[in-house]
């Protein structure tokens, strides 16, 4: 029996074709520092990370019934926040695409960049790349997000416009540094 409602693929048809195609895998810019320094901390979860854990367990273990043994589920859960974190950094690295800002006049991957919004004074600056790029004090922008890719390609001076949740905003320009 197929099921149909207007505006909706009939239920019991199969899979739309969109539906059966693969996740496009979403490209991660780093820079090398950041891409060694996440490397870095892959290699020590999956090696010291993960017998450290295997230890934890262990002892917690050998204190007796699991079912009210706090250290065995604190150890069991960090575990699974570990084993997360391995899974998102492995996702990162193996989409990573290296990029080096280069002096340039206009906007970049891995470059930092001073905005300020129209019609406020307070000056805001991001790294534009992964979240992995963030920096002290500066946090980071994608260059896939709205204001990220509205950046990408423009000069000290430039009003850029980009489509917002709340609705289209402006943003000047100010500076671009490495």
């Amino acid at each position: 029996m197929v099921v149909s409602l207007p505006g909706w693929p009939a239920l019991g048809a199969g899979p739309e074709p969109a539906a059966t195609m693969a996740a496009v895998p979403q490209v991660h810019h780093l820079s090398q520092a950041a891409f060694d320094r996440l490397k870095a901390e892959h290699e020590d979860l999956t090696t010291h990370g993960r017998t450290d854990i295997a230890r934890k367990i262990q002892a917690a273990r050998e204190l007796g019934d699991l079912s009210e043994n706090g250290d065995y589920h604190a150890a069991k859960e960090e575990q699974g926040k570990m084993e997360g974190r391995i899974r998102h950094l492995e996702a990162i690295l193996a989409h990573a695409e290296i990029v080096e800002a280069t002096q340039s006049d206009a906007v970049q991957a891995g470059h930092v960049v001073s905005i300020r919004y129209v019609g406020d004074e307070e000056v805001e600056s991001f790294v534009i790349g992964s979240i992995e790029e963030k920096r002290e004090g500066i946090d980071s922008v994608s260059p896939n997000s709205p204001l990220g890719a509205a950046l990408l390609g423009h000069s000290p001076g430039d009003i850029v416009e980009y489509e917002a949740p709340g609705g289209m905003l402006k943003v000047e320009v100010v500076a671009i540094g490495d």
